[in-house]
């Protein structure tokens, strides 16, 4: 069953408890109600939220994230990847997911960025 984002209210952080740069950004953007969290790594993200990311955003190369270690090591580097590959990618390893991924309200934040945490902050104000 597809979830039209429109309908619904959402505040939800797709991150990886492992992560220090995530933490830190969770810490940073304080206590949030009706936060949803989620860590990637324990409950992987399903082929429906990667679909609802992607309407917010322009394309799974956004959400791709090419510091993930396993990028070079598979080789991924070298090779020309399509939107099929990048979604492929991200489902099968939750470390390609560029991270963390903040959606509050109808607004999606992707990645670390000062800029990036900067925005998802004002959003929240």
């Amino acid at each position: 069953m597809a979830t039209n984002l429109a309908n619904i209210t959402m505040k939800k952080i797709y991150y990886l408890s492992s992560c220090s740069t995530c933490l830190r950004i969770l810490k940073e953007l304080g206590d949030i109600e009706g936060l949803v969290l989620q860590d990637i790594k324990t409950e992987p993200i399903t082929k429906s939220q990667l679909e609802e990311m992607v309407a917010m955003t322009d394309s799974y190369e956004s959400l791709f994230s090419r510091r993930a270690m396993k990028y070079r090591s598979m080789g991924l580097n070298e090779k020309d990847l399509k939107e099929k590959d990048y979604k492929k990618h991200i489902l099968d390893e939750y470390t390609f997911l560029k991270r963390p991924v903040m959606i509050f309200e109808d607004e999606i934040f992707i990645g670390n960025s000062k800029k990036v945490v900067a925005a998802a902050k004002a959003s929240l104000i």
